[in-house]
């Protein structure tokens, strides 16, 4: 188990450092899982009209699956014990679903999302219009995965919307939270 403590546009005290790596590494041997892996990054918004500015994200990495969390708060040290709270949380969700699934031998597959959801082209167009400045290129591999595997993945990554290949049929497909609470599919034309 290692912890990687950092600041962006920041310098981390020493007293910091030894309380986020204090705080996480307790979070992380509650639930015993290696190997695991922590990067804690701790950054300040400058914008004074943001009450909650201090900002702690913590990513955790293990056996091919990846868990992060965010917690903003006024303090540095209370964005870092939320973030802990939190990283139990999702540790705890992540051996749930992944360890202890995979040592149940009946478990029966999830049904698909419901098909036929709802695509408005032209409202995705006047949102993209409004924020036309890409603020960030991320790089990823799409991993051959089942539509489950999917599920459990954006799951613990906390996102929207997650990328992957179908194991099964080799098209690109785009797993998204709905807001009514559940989860759509976005598949590639074959």
């Amino acid at each position: 188990m290692s912890i990687t403590v950092t600041g962006r546009k920041m310098t981390v005290s020493d007293a910091l450092r030894s309380y986020a790596e204090e705080k996480i590494g307790a979070s992380m041997k509650v639930m015993a899982i290696d190997p695991l892996n922590a990067e804690v990054v701790l950054h300040v918004e400058k914008n004074p009209a943001i009450a909650a500015r201090c900002c702690c994200e913590v990513t955790l990495h293990t056996k091919g699956h990846v868990v992060r969390v965010e917690e903003v708060e006024e303090d540095m040290y209370a964005a870092i014990d939320v973030a802990a709270a939190k990283v139990v949380r999702q540790l705890r969700k992540y051996k749930t679903r992944v360890v202890d699934r995979k040592l149940r031998v009946d478990a029966t597959p999830l049904k698909s999302p419901a098909e036929g959801a709802a695509f408005d082209p032209d409202r995705l167009m006047s949102e993209l219009a409004a924020d036309d400045e890409v603020v960030r290129v991320k790089t990823i591999e799409f991993e051959p995965l089942t539509e489950e595997e999917a599920l459990v993945k954006i799951d613990l990554l906390g996102h929207d919307f997650f990328a992957y290949t179908d194991r099964d049929s080799g098209a690109v497909c785009v797993l998204y939270r709905r807001d009514a609470g559940a989860y759509g599919v976005l598949r590639q034309a074959l």
